[in-house]
């Protein structure tokens, strides 16, 4: 009787510890499969860049992936195996791959004949059209560190194809981009001895000029040529345009800013690059475009007025203002963040889908907080359709809404260059009946 009530209390506690676990287990599984099919019911599923890949047969669904994922959502377990539940927020830190125990993940582009907004590339970085190479997140791969390290590798190609006889007329090298990657092209030509010149149609900086003031950048370490390491976990972007500024000025790069790149032609070893200010003569081009391209209007009256603007630079100089925000995006989140935290102002956030799911999750949490205390007044399903003085007509799930408004921030993601790149003969992966993922890490 002792030893039979001794196993039904061994019984009873094992359930009470093992029923709550099943129980949590079970809703968390029902909520990945949940967040997957809105997902993909929304199209957002998709990924941008690079994103996990993943060998199901592999995976013993440990769910180890998606406890080292930073962006939150981007990984799920589905059916005991992990699954991508939202691949637009991934960004590729590639730290699922590293907590994966058994290999079954890695970071890359996947099968890119799917594709067609990633261009084929050699292992060399050359594309489809010989001389052309491509650095930076226009290749599918974010983050700084990757722009760097593309940059760096482009240029040394194109060194070893070398030498190149003194007084010649052309560029040894022209890269078009000065952000992270077209500077680090820029640099390492400096440190071999190539001529190059820098072509942007803004400032040097790339897309860290879009950012708003003193926002925070994660950076993985990595080794800028001429300078040194960036090893901090962030960066402010006044500390990183302050590096990118110094460089230019201490290895007198060449940079020509207010030009826009409208084509190339010519043969191999002796391009000509067209731009809106002329032509410049080069052996061999590194396109370090951003993705964004030319911002994307709403096509909507009165989005030309001198209220609506496609960037936020300084948050404070609205103060006390009635704001709306179109976007779902991070920089959406990130200006509506910037601009809730002025005294006064009054921030309604605008996206045509009734879920923030593409912003990385640092960005979700800040957000998210002020909507829940109603700092910040989400419109989900919603489109503005007409922009006036004073107020902004919107399309909303219960009908059309009029707010009062001083100013309108329009973050719908830009045009991207792909037209532009197809015009110069570069072939997309998508464009071709096969090819190998060549970039895959």
């Amino acid at each position: 009787m002792e030893s039979l009530l001794i196993w039904g209390c061994a019984l009873l506690l094992g359930a009470g510890l093992f029923v709550p676990y099943f129980l949590r287990f079970r809703a968390a599984r029902r909520q990945d499969a949940a967040r997957r099919d809105e997902t993909v019911s929304l199209g957002m599923n998709r990924p941008v860049g690079q994103y996990p890949l993943i060998d199901a047969n592999a995976c013993i669904g440990c769910g180890s992936c998606i406890a080292a994922c930073p962006e939150g959502d981007v990984l799920g377990i589905v059916g005991g195996k992990a699954v991508i539940t939202n691949g637009a927020r991934c960004i590729g830190h590639g730290r699922c791959a590293e907590a994966c125990p058994v290999g079954a993940l890695k970071v890359g582009l996947g099968d890119i004949t799917t594709r067609d907004d990633i261009p084929v590339l050699s292992p060399e970085l050359e594309t489809s059209r010989p001389g052309v190479f491509v650095a930076g997140e226009l290749g599918g791969f974010a983050l700084v560190s990757n722009a760097v390290d593309q940059g760096r590798r482009a240029m040394e190609s194109i060194a070893a194809r070398g030498p190149f006889p003194a007084g010649d007329p052309r560029w040894d090298a022209i890269v078009v981009g000065a952000g992270p990657g077209g500077l680090s092209a820029a640099l390492t030509a400096r440190k071999l001895g190539l001529r190059c010149l820098v072509l942007d149609q803004q400032a040097p900086g790339g897309t860290i000029l879009q950012y708003p003031r003193r926002k925070l950048v994660l950076v993985q370490p990595v080794e800028i040529p001429l300078f040194g390491t960036l090893n901090r976990k962030e960066y402010s972007k006044e500390d990183l345009l302050d590096i990118w500024l110094r460089l230019h000025a201490e290895h007198d790069l060449k940079i020509h800013t207010d030009e826009r790149l409208l084509d190339v032609t010519g043969s191999p070893g002796d391009l000509t690059v067209h731009t809106t200010a002329g032509v410049h003569r080069a052996r061999h081009v590194v396109l370090a475009l951003g993705r964004r391209g030319t911002p994307r209007r709403l096509g909507i009256p009165g989005e030309d007025a001198a209220k609506v603007a496609y960037r936020l630079i300084d948050a404070s100089l609205y103060r006390g203002s009635r704001v709306l925000v179109v976007g779902g995006g991070d920089s959406a989140a990130e200006a509506a963040v910037a601009l809730a935290t002025q005294p006064g102002t009054e921030v309604t956030l605008s996206y045509r889908k009734p879920r923030l799911l593409r912003i990385k999750k640092r960005n979700a949490d800040r957000i998210e907080a002020l909507i829940a205390t109603g700092t910040v007044k989400f419109l989900g399903d919603s489109q503005p359709t007409a922009i006036r003085d004073g107020t902004v007509t919107l399309d909303t799930a219960t009908g059309p809404a009029i707010l009062p408004n001083d100013f309108v921030f329009v973050f719908a993601g830009g045009d991207p260059p792909f037209p532009l790149l197809k015009k110069i003969g570069i072939v997309f992966g998508g464009d071709q009946a096969e090819i190998q993922d060549v970039l895959a890490v």
